[in-house]
């Protein structure tokens, strides 16, 4: 295997060789295409007019009702995970959680997780959330600081009703949905992936996204290695309250700086998509989420781990917590294109080997100018599976990979003449059956300063 990766540019160049086993292997995995073309736009509908049925989702909602509320949608929203396949493993992931903020008394909160077994443990998240609330309609700066536009956080006032209609269709039924359909589509595959996976929906989002942060603070506790996280927060309409219509595109936000892990995850989300989904276009966000506004990926972020979120292109304020986040608000061709994007990212992941390391135990950049002082040598260190590297290079200034080389199964390389102060500098790992991981990225440390003794 590793003589044919030596030699697809030998072949390319020799069009006189014909033999089938010696070809240069295709972009897409008839794999992935297979995942991709079973995403159901039939099923996404029908599980969200199920979810919606529910009239509520408030987290501090009914949880006794065997038919309204919270308690009869997380318990639905498990045995729906459950009859999906029996290769996943699915549980509640429940917390008590005290009085704070917008929890306003304790509170039994459930996370629906379904996990996928890998042969490895390293995991891969694909996330929504399924809470919802309704504060009255339009109040776009509910996330980040309450109550800032209406004098004062409705949640915390003691006549806020959590019992009134939340159909949360969009937000984030939409995500919901989209997880649970991936669930199903990934176990019904048939495919060994290396990476374990973790379908799971959140609750206590639109409180400060409580059900995330415990979830991901105690697997920062238990060292889980998490390699990346794919939130999905109202993700279903095509049609901004502006007018304006847009189904061929899809926001994917990342915290930075601009060789983060999110970053790196972003373009690898890109350019999957380009292979499996060319119709949909993936527009990369280089910010957090939204402008003063959040979800979950950042309980994942705060703690370490490579998250990003979609968002869909164009949103309707006026159909976000509040009663007019309705089923009919919802376009399932649009969520089917989103889900595929997700589907085409988690499986290209989840196949290829880990992305390789690039630091030392020390947290330092195996980057160095040997052996000249004036060329760059990369060092990493090898990654399980891998049969070969590729590395990348950029100039400063440019936010994508604008060279690569692919080599062999080595963990040193050296461009000649090539100076480290001028590019950014990245390898990837290559599986035996041709899949890539992310682009682990030599990122310049920020100097520290230097307190100067002085006289007072």
């Amino acid at each position: 295997m590793m003589a044919r990766w030596l030699m697809v540019g030998l072949l390319v160049a020799m069009p006189c060789v014909s033999s089938a086993q010696n070809a240069p292997r295709p972009d897409a995995d008839p794999r992935i295409e297979q995942i991709v073309a079973s995403i159901s736009e039939a099923r996404l509908n029908e599980l969200l007019t199920k979810l919606v049925s529910f009239g509520t989702r408030n987290t501090l909602s009914d949880q006794t009702s065997p038919t309204m509320g919270i308690g009869a949608a997380r318990n639905w929203i498990l045995e729906e995970m459950r009859r999906s396949s029996e290769k996943l493993r699915v549980n509640f992931d429940t917390h008590t959680i005290l009085p704070q903020g917008r929890i306003t008394r304790e509170v039994d909160l459930r996370n629906v997780m379904a996990i996928l077994p890998g042969r490895s443990p390293r995991r891969i998240y694909i996330s929504g959330h399924y809470d919802s609330v309704n504060i009255g309609g339009q109040n776009v700066s509910n996330s980040s600081a309450p109550g800032a536009a209406t004098g004062g956080d409705r949640q915390t006032r003691p006549e806020f009703n959590p019992n009134v209609e939340a159909n949360g269709a969009n937000d984030d039924g939409s995500g919901t949905v989209l997880t649970m359909e991936l669930a199903r589509a990934f176990a019904e595959s048939g495919i060994q992936f290396d990476a374990t996976l973790v379908f799971i929906t959140w609750a206590g989002e639109e409180q400060g996204l409580v059900g995330s942060n415990v979830h991901a603070e105690d697997l920062k506790k238990a060292n889980v290695p998490i390699e990346a996280v794919f939130n999905n927060d109202i993700v279903g309409n095509s049609v901004g309250g502006n007018g304006i219509r847009d189904a061929e595109s899809i926001k994917v936000y990342a915290v930075g700086p601009e060789d983060s892990p999110a970053r790196s995850l972003a373009r690898f989300i890109r350019k999957t998509a380009a292979v499996y989904v060319p119709s949909h276009r993936v527009r990369l966000m280089a910010r957090e989420d939204r402008f003063g506004r959040g979800s979950d990926q950042s309980s994942f972020s705060q703690n370490g781990f490579p998250a990003i979120v979609f968002r869909e292109a164009n949103e309707n304020f006026e159909r976000q917590h509040g009663a007019n986040d309705r089923i009919d608000g919802v376009d399932f061709g649009y969520l089917a294109q989103n889900a595929r994007v997700n589907a085409a990212g988690v499986a290209s992941l989840a196949l290829a080997p880990p992305a390789p390391k690039v630091t030392n135990d020390r947290g330092a950049n195996m980057l160095s100018r040997d052996p000249s002082g004036y060329d760059a040598t990369m060092r990493w260190n090898a990654s399980p599976g891998a049969v070969a590297y590729r590395v990348y290079w950029r100039d400063t200034w440019t936010n994508d990979w604008e060279h690569s080389q692919t080599i062999g199964n080595v963990t040193q390389f050296t461009l000649k003449n090539v100076n480290i102060d001028d590019f950014v500098f990245g390898v990837s790992a290559i599986g035996s059956d041709g899949q890539e991981s992310m682009v682990s990225a030599y990122v310049s440390p920020v100097r520290q300063g230097t307190t100067i003794k002085r006289q007072q």
